[in-house]
């Protein structure tokens, strides 16, 4: 079933209106009519079912219908700190995390980053990443679209973080898988967890001494070496089976 974003302040009286660049894709691209069924979500972790009723120049309008939407949110609130990787891999990265379950993503400047972006190109950048998220939320049935942020560096990163009641850090030079499964499992549900993933080039060991040092904790993802863009999805989809029920 087709889904969609609307504020809400768009809902009154059991109806949702629809507005913005939504309305061309629902009736011109997708044609859908009256009567025809979509899921429409606050943006805030609240999903309705709805069906709709009319459309007109700028606006569709639909009925909220009283049946039940299965739970899309993991328990876990998963924040991936992503070190900022060459070329245009950010955008990869950006909607697969969105699709496997992340609840915010944030671009790092790492010692060991290639890509450094002047405060023009963070706006612009993290504008486009911001609609990448928006499309990959409604294509993947989230509830809320999860912010992507300006570029930060590692200091204010690891501080932010700091303040989550958990840190992973999945590095190469870490071991014991069973350990990682443990961690992952004991993490509180309705709690923010903080996920870093270094660049190509990997944590600078001055990096992972301040994590550790802020009480993260340093997590294997087994015995093979990841690419930054497939190291993220590794763990959320780990977070997935582990933290869900």
């Amino acid at each position: 079933m087709q889904h969609f974003f609307a504020p809400s302040e768009n809902a009154e009286s059991g109806r949702i209106t629809i507005t913005g660049p939504d309305v061309n894709h629902i009736t011109n691209v997708l044609r859908l009519k009256t009567g025809d069924r979509i899921v429409v979500a606050d943006g805030q972790d609240r999903d309705s079912l709805c069906e709709i009723e009319e459309a007109g120049p700028g606006f569709v309008r639909c009925k909220v219908l009283p049946q039940e939407l299965a739970e899309t949110e993991c328990p876990v609130r998963l924040h991936l700190f992503q070190g900022l990787p060459k070329g245009d891999k950010m955008e990869l990265i950006i909607q697969k995390a969105v699709e496997l379950g992340a609840a915010s993503v944030v671009p790092v400047e790492m010692k060991r980053c290639v890509m450094r972006l002047d405060e023009k190109k963070k706006v612009s950048r993290t504008e486009r990443w911001q609609r990448i998220a928006e499309s990959a939320a409604k294509q993947s049935g989230r509830r809320i679209i999860p912010a992507v942020e300006l570029p930060l560096s590692f200091a204010k990163a690891a501080e932010k973080a700091s303040r989550m009641e958990t840190v992973l850090v999945p590095y190469e030079n870490a071991g014991d898988i069973a350990a990682t499964r443990r961690l992952l499992a004991e993490v509180p549900k309705n709690s923010d967890c903080a996920i870093f993933i270094g660049p190509e080039g990997g944590f600078d060991p001055a990096e992972i001494e301040l994590l550790e040092k802020a009480g993260a904790h340093v997590i294997t993802l087994g015995p093979r070496i990841l690419r930054t863009e497939t190291a993220g999805m590794a763990v959320l989809a780990m977070c997935t089976l582990m933290m869900e029920d």
